[in-house]
């Protein structure tokens, strides 16, 4: 699961998108073990970076159970049963405020680009 949520937030960094986070809330609920909650800066943006995500998921054989949003680009969630990807419009993540809904102590999972961003 680790290497699924890790090629995600990769495919999500790499076409640009904002603000991405892995969320471990398998102690938190039963619908999902992890999160990975994006924001995209248009529409378009949102649209482009879900399709990228299951994209380069169905190429390793990995296909979403469930999506929904895609049509109006605002707030696209692709369920992969153990992973719940949300990628938002920036203002739709303001509102909803998904990530700190669901952030705890220590239940951020590390991604390999926030160390570059840091430096």
């Amino acid at each position: 699961m680790n290497e699924m949520i890790q090629k995600i937030a990769a495919t999500l960094y790499d076409k640009k998108a904002q603000d991405i986070v892995a969320l471990d809330v398998s102690d938190m609920t039963v619908i999902t073990d992890c999160m990975v909650i994006a924001s995209g800066r248009s529409a378009l943006q949102v649209k482009t970076l879900a399709d990228e995500v299951e994209d380069k998921l169905a190429e390793a054989g990995i296909y979403p159970l469930r999506k929904e949003g895609q049509q109006e680009g605002r707030w696209v969630v692709l369920d992969y049963g153990t992973v719940l990807v949300h990628i938002f419009h920036t203002e739709e993540r303001e509102f909803y405020r998904l990530d700190k809904l669901w952030e705890a102590d220590n239940n951020r999972i590390a991604l390999p680009f926030e160390a570059k961003e840091e430096d």
